[in-house]
C-alpha cells in the first residue's frame, strides 16, 4: 500500500475506496497531511483502518485522525459507527482504558505564583494523588459505594465525597452514562476498581499546570472563560486496572462465544448489540466510564485542595472553574444525519474525541452558541490546544476530533532513544518542570515520542473537523 493508492477528497482528507478491497464494504476515511498519512502506512495503522471498513454492517465510512497510530484492533484515532439497534459492539473500538479522558480547569492563579510554587506543588501533588502502575487510592471504598460509583458518577463524587453539583453541566454526558446491573462486572474487575478511585495511574496519564499563550478565537474563549496569561490545568487518566479488567473480561468472553475465524484481524472480534454478550458489555462499558468519570472528579477535587491549602484561599478566591471534561475511549449512541435521515448509532471512537458542533442539545447552556470544547494535549515538552465542535465536523466525522498529539515512537523506541539523556533537564531548560516517580515513565514520555501537536491541529482546524480558540504552554507536569 502506497500514498497513491489513496484519493484526496478535500483539505487532508485522504480517501480509500472500498473498490480497491474486496472485503470492503465501505471507504476508508482519513485526515491527515501526506507525511502523517505516510508514517500511519508505515506503521499499519491504514490497514487498521481498512480492517474497519470490512466490519459487518459498519456505516458510512471507517474513519481516522490525524492523531493516529497502531493499537490493539483499531487505530488510535479510529472512528466507525454501527445501527444501535441491530448493529455491533467490539471491544478493540473502544479500548483496554475504557473512557480515557481530559479534563480542563481553568484558574486565576497569576502564572508566577505556579512558576514559584512548582517543586512544592509537584511534591503535594504525587504525595497526594497516587500515580504509576497498580498504585491504590487513599480512599478504599465499601462494596456498595463502589456500586454507587458505577450507577451516579462523577455525581456520586459531588454528592458523597467533595465537589459542585453545577460541575456536572460542564462533564460530557454530565458524567454518567445508563449503569443499573452489577453482575455484568466480574469480582475481580470490582475488586480492582474498589482501590483506585482518585488515582492517577501510569502511561501518558498526566496532571498539568498550564499557562494560556494565544487566543485564535476571541469570542469562543470568552465563553469558556479562557483569557491569555492564564493557568490552566489539565488532568488525564481513565478507568484505570478496574476498565482494563473490564475490557479483558470481555474480550475473552466474547472470542470464546464468537470465534474469529473470518476476521481479517483477531483482534477485532464483536458481538451483536441485541446478543447477551453485547449487552452486558455495553453495560460494563457504561459502568467503567462513569467510574473514569468519577475518577477525574475526584483527582480535580483533591487538587482544589492542595491548591487552597498552599494559597490559603477558597476556589472562588482563586478563580477554580471546570471548563470540560471529555472521553477519548468510548462507544456511545447517538444520533447523526446519515444518508439525508437521523439515525441512532453506536459511535466508538478510541484514541479520537466527541466535538459537537454549535447548537447541539447535549452542550452546556453557556457554550451552546460556539459548540463543544474540544481538548487536545500534545507532548509534556511542547504544547495543548483548546478547540471547539464545528457543523463542517459533524457531517465529516460524526462530530470527531483527535485526542492528542499521537505517538510517533512506541514506548520501546522512545527508551532507546532517550538512553544517557536527562529528560527532565533538557525540559527545565525550557521552563518546564517535570516530576514524577518512575524515571522510566518520563523518558517514555519524551516529547519526541510524539508528533508535533502544532501539525497535528493544524491538519484538524484546516480539514474542518475542528476550530482552534487556544493554545497553552506546559509549566508543570506531574506524570503517572
Amino acid at each position: 500500500m502506497e500514498i497513491r493508492d489513496f484519493q484526496s477528497e478535500g483539505p487532508h482528507r485522504w480517501v480509500y475506496p472500498r473498490g480497491r478491497d474486496s472485503a470492503m464494504t465501505v471507504d476508508a476515511c482519513v485526515f491527515a497531511s501526506e507525511e502523517i498519512l505516510g508514517r500511519a502506512v508505515a506503521d499499519g495503522a491504514i490497514r487498521q483502518v481498512l480492517n474497519v471498513a470490512s466490519l459487518p454492517g459498519v456505516i458510512s465510512c471507517s474513519l481516522a485522525m490525524p492523531d493516529i497510530h497502531f493499537g490493539y484492533g483499531f487505530c488510535i484515532g479510529g472512528v466507525a459507527a454501527f445501527d444501535a439497534r441491530e448493529g455491533i459492539v467490539l471491544p478493540g473500538g473502544v479500548g483496554y482504558d475504557i473512557n480515557c479522558g481530559v479534563r480542563l480547569v481553568a484558574t486565576s492563579i497569576p502564572a508566577g505564583e505556579i512558576r514559584r510554587a512548582m517543586e512544592p506543588l509537584g511534591s503535594a501533588v504525587l504525595a497526594r494523588i497516587p500515580t504509576g502502575v497498580g498504585t491504590r487510592s487513599l480512599r478504599s471504598l465499601s462494596k456498595k459505594q463502589f456500586e454507587r460509583v458505577l450507577r451516579r458518577g462523577a455525581r456520586m463524587v459531588v454528592e458523597e465525597i467533595a465537589g459542585d453539583i453545577g460541575d456536572l453541566d460542564f462533564i460530557e454526558s454530565g458524567g454518567a452514562l445508563a449503569f443499573s446491573d452489577p453482575g455484568v462486572i466480574s469480582p475481580r474487575a470490582l475488586t480492582r476498581g474498589r482501590g483506585q478511585l482518585g488515582s492517577l495511574g501510569a502511561g501518558n496519564h498526566f496532571i498539568e499546570f498550564e499557562v494560556v499563550t494565544d487566543i485564535f478565537d476571541p469570542p469562543a474563549a470568552a465563553a469558556f472563560g479562557i483569557s491569555p496569561g492564564q493557568v490552566v490545568i489539565m488532568i488525564h487518566t481513565g478507568s484505570r486496572g478496574f476498565g482494563h479488567q473490564v475490557a479483558t473480561d470481555y474480550i475473552e468472553r466474547i472470542r470464546r462465544k464468537n470465534p474469529p475465524v473470518d476476521l481479517k484481524d483477531k483482534q477485532l472480534i464483536y458481538a451483536r448489540i441485541g446478543s447477551p454478550e453485547g449487552r452486558d458489555y455495553r453495560a460494563a462499558l457504561n459502568g467503567a466510564s462513569n467510574f473514569a468519570w468519577a475518577n477525574r472528579h475526584l483527582i480535580m477535587e483533591d487538587l482544589i485542595a492542595i491548591l487552597e491549602s498552599y494559597f490559603h484561599s477558597s476556589r472562588g478566591e482563586l478563580g477554580i472553574r471546570l471548563v470540560y471534561d471529555q472521553a477519548h475511549n468510548i462507544a456511545k449512541e447517538e444520533s447523526h444525519s446519515i444518508g439525508g435521515r437521523s439515525r441512532s448509532v453506536l459511535v466508538h471512537r478510541k484514541g479520537a474525541t466527541r466535538a459537537f458542533p454549535p447548537g447541539h442539545p447535549s452542550l452546556p447552556d453557556a457554550y451552546r452558541a460556539v459548540g463543544q470544547p474540544v481538548i487536545i494535549p500534545g507532548s509534556m515538552g511542547e504544547g495543548s490546544y483548546l478547540l471547539r465542535g464545528t457543523r463542517e465536523g459533524m457531517a465529516l466525522a460524526f462530530g470527531t476530533a483527535p485526542h492528542g498529539a499521537g505517538r510517533s515512537m512506541s514506548r520501546k523506541q522512545a527508551l532507546h532513544h532517550s538512553e544517557g539523556r536527562d529528560i527532565p533537564g533538557e525540559l527545565d531548560e525550557k521552563g518546564i518542570r517535570v516530576l514524577s516517580h518512575s524515571s522510566r515513565g518520563i523518558r517514555e514520555e519524551m516529547p519526541a515520542a510524539y508528533k508535533s501537536i502544532d501539525e497535528v491541529v493544524r491538519v484538524t482546524a484546516e480539514a474542518g473537523l475542528a476550530a482552534r480558540v487556544a493554545r497553552m504552554k506546559p509549566l508543570l507536569v506531574i506524570k503517572g
